[in-house]
């Protein structure tokens, strides 16, 4: 009757499934987990960029006289915006749990080349740079202990300030 019992392979493979069960539920959840921080990364990395981008178009006399920084708080209200949000007012941050106030907005006012459209200024061209903060990652299976929510995201990007 051992024997018997032994040679019988009615029930092999559900155990091989339970003994693999937990390896392919790791992978799924760990390749979830890591599909959405790198894209969640990417959105912020992105939003950095075109915050930048937008800045770069503002004119340079919004930033800058001479060398000294003029920029105005709504200015700098708008890029914050632009960059959490992608428009002026009343948009949906881009990356849950950022906020405008997150972002930083630094300007170098003779940190450019003084040459090409900048030599009519009289000296170098302004730089922005605009940074995101520390943005906390949201994470989809944070009870797991793959990621925290103690794991934060930054980005920053500069753009020469060409007022187009």
């Amino acid at each position: 009757m051992i024997r018997r019992f032994l040679a019988d392979e009615r029930g092999s493979p559900a155990a091989e499934f339970v003994l693999a069960l937990p390896v392919v539920l790791a992978l799924m959840f760990g390749g979830l987990e890591a599909g959405h921080f790198f894209w969640t990364e990417h959105k912020l990395i992105k939003a950095v960029r075109e915050g930048a981008r937008y800045a770069s178009r503002v004119p340079v006399e919004d930033f800058c006289d001479g060398a000294t920084n003029v920029m105005s708080s709504d200015t700098e209200d708008n890029i914050q915006a632009v960059t959490a949000t992608g428009v002026l007012a009343d948009g949906t941050v881009k990356v849950p749990g950022w906020d405008p106030d997150d972002v930083t907005v630094t300007v170098g006012c003779e940190a450019f080349v003084a040459t090409g459209m900048y030599t009519g200024l009289g000296g170098a061209g302004p730089m922005v740079t605009v940074s995101s903060g520390a943005v906390g990652y949201p994470s989809l299976f944070e009870a797991l202990g793959f990621i925290d929510s103690s794991y934060e995201l930054r980005a920053r990007s500069s753009a020469a300030v060409m007022g187009i």
